[in-house]
């Protein structure tokens, strides 16, 4: 680069002896000096690429051609283990969001990245081993890995373009904008972020998330093989189970379906100066994390916020409300499955039905219909988990439940269509603000209990309303009374 500025200074400080050079001369000087520029712009160009056999070894980097992200060696907070990672070069305080060896740390600061006889991108240590590679199965013969502007790290075959292995498929806890959570559901694959172990240690942790589908997507949290956070369905704009999320949707945030069995969530970010992307805590704890003055990194967005976030904290047939103490209840016409454990505010166990539903039908001999069950509406809720799903319309979305004895809830979502269940209530959480309204079904009885405390409260608002204007009525006589006595003069 030296070398470059100096050519650069030779051609603005000798113009006047280079003009009076004979014509061959000029020739061959202009030769040199394109190709020397040519050189220097191929320098230039390669600050963000290792190609073979070139490395880079630690206390070196190679950063994007936009000067966005750094990719070497860093030792994590309070350890002296050496990884080969990623971060924002524009945010002086560092933040790591994707790393190589996070299983197998350097023990000293002689790890080299580089690009293997097989075409793989590798970590190696001291001893010149393997301890970290892309594992691309295809030889390659003409391979180069490159830090892109979007922070994705990707192996390509120079001759074709084509890319063998990018970070971004590989992430660790970490997602970027434009970066792909893709599912494949015929496979079972998807790509997860994984938790840091700890703060000091980035090897894989107890937690992950990934994108998921069942009947409809959503995104999940698991610790270990447990789900342990839940977004609720996807509606076309956002998560209908995450309320807080709201602005987090003004990013960009948007899911594509081939309709071939694979689908992705990702995200974009419409004003280019700002700096931010999602990270998995060790705690289990998605967080949006934005640099506003390029100096600190802020979190701005956490998916757990309460206990009420946690999968499934009131059981089956609970709601959780974190406005409330105790936060769990159960739903209308259930009872707590254990009361002890209840009161002890061990409520996984759940709740159960205080009234068997009914479901008659009229049977094919003619026989009488009996009094059929019915829905109670509990407003602003998050859905419960293992959703069945049909696009009908509302109305008919209702009469479908009703009509269908193994159906024990519905609700509808205009961005969504109609959603039913079939199996026990879990992840119910209620809302001050967003939610959908929830039908759940209940046995006739039920409603009737719902219907005369309505009849009872009313009574009572009507026979209180009527007492208070009665004694108003008479205290204003008094006062009147009192008030003609107090004027009468006296003989």
């Amino acid at each position: 680069m030296l070398t470059c500025l100096a050519s650069k200074f030779f051609i603005f400080t000798n113009k006047s002896n280079f003009m009076s050079y004979g014509t061959c001369s000029n020739h061959k000087l202009v030769m040199f000096l394109v190709l020397l520029s040519s050189f220097c712009l191929e320098f230039g160009h390669a600050t963000d690429t290792i190609a073979a056999p070139n490395f880079i070894k630690d206390s070196e980097t190679i950063i994007s051609n936009d000067g966005e992200f750094i990719l070497g060696f860093f030792s994590p907070v309070n350890s002296t283990y050496r990884y080969v990672g990623m971060w924002y070069a524009k945010v002086s305080a560092s933040h790591v969001v994707w790393v190589a060896n996070r299983d197998r740390p350097l023990k000293t600061s002689s790890g080299v990245l580089t690009i293997s006889e097989d075409g793989n991108l590798v970590v190696l240590n001291e001893e010149k081993k393997i301890i970290w590679t892309s594992n691309v199965t295809n030889s390659v013969s003409n391979p180069s890995a490159q830090l892109l502007d979007s922070g994705n790290l990707v192996l390509k075959e120079n001759n074709t373009g084509s890319i063998l292995w990018e970070s971004f498929q590989h992430p660790s806890d970490s997602v970027l904008p434009r970066m792909k959570m893709i599912t494949d559901i015929k496979t079972g694959k998807n790509v997860r972020l994984t938790s840091w172990k700890r703060h000091s240690d980035p090897s894989v942790g107890a937690f992950f998330a990934a994108s998921y589908l069942s009947n409809l997507p959503e995104m999940f949290i698991w610790n270990d093989s447990k789900p342990y956070w839940r977004s609720g369905p996807w509606n076309s704009q956002i998560f209908i189970g995450t309320p807080p999320m709201y602005s987090v949707y003004l990013n960009g945030f948007s899911l594509v379906d081939d309709k071939e069995g694979t689908f992705y969530f990702t995200y974009d970010i419409s004003n280019k100066s700002m700096l931010l992307h999602y990270t998995l805590s060790s705690e289990g704890n998605l967080e949006e994390i934005r640099s506003i003055n390029g100096k600190d990194w802020v979190v701005t967005w956490s998916s757990l916020v309460s206990e009420c976030d946690i999968y499934g904290k009131c059981g089956a047939f609970g709601s959780c409300n974190s406005q409330n103490s105790p936060i769990c209840s159960c739903l209308e016409g259930f009872e707590p499955k254990n009361m002890e454990e209840w009161n002890g505010r061990n409520w996984s166990s759940g709740c159960v039905r205080r009234t068997p539903l009914q479901c008659t039908r009229v049977n094919s001999t003619g026989g009488e219909e009996g009094q059929k069950d019915g829905f109670l509406r509990v407003k602003m809720m998050k859905t419960p988990d293992f959703a069945n799903w049909s696009s009908t319309v509302e109305d008919e979305c209702r009469y479908q439940c009703l009509e269908n004895c193994s159906c024990i809830a519905y609700a509808y979502e205009s961005g969504i269509g109609c959603m039913s269940w079939s199996s026990d209530l879990i992840d119910l959480q209620k809302f001050s603000t967003g939610g959908v309204d929830l039908y759940v079904r209940v046995a006739y009885s039920e409603l009737d209990k719902k219907g005369e405390l309505k009849v009872i409260i009313t009574v009572t608002v009507v026979i209180g309303s009527v007492f208070v204007a009665i004694c108003t009525f008479f205290l204003c006589q008094w006062m009147a009374k009192r008030k003609g006595i107090m004027h009468i003069p006296s003989a």
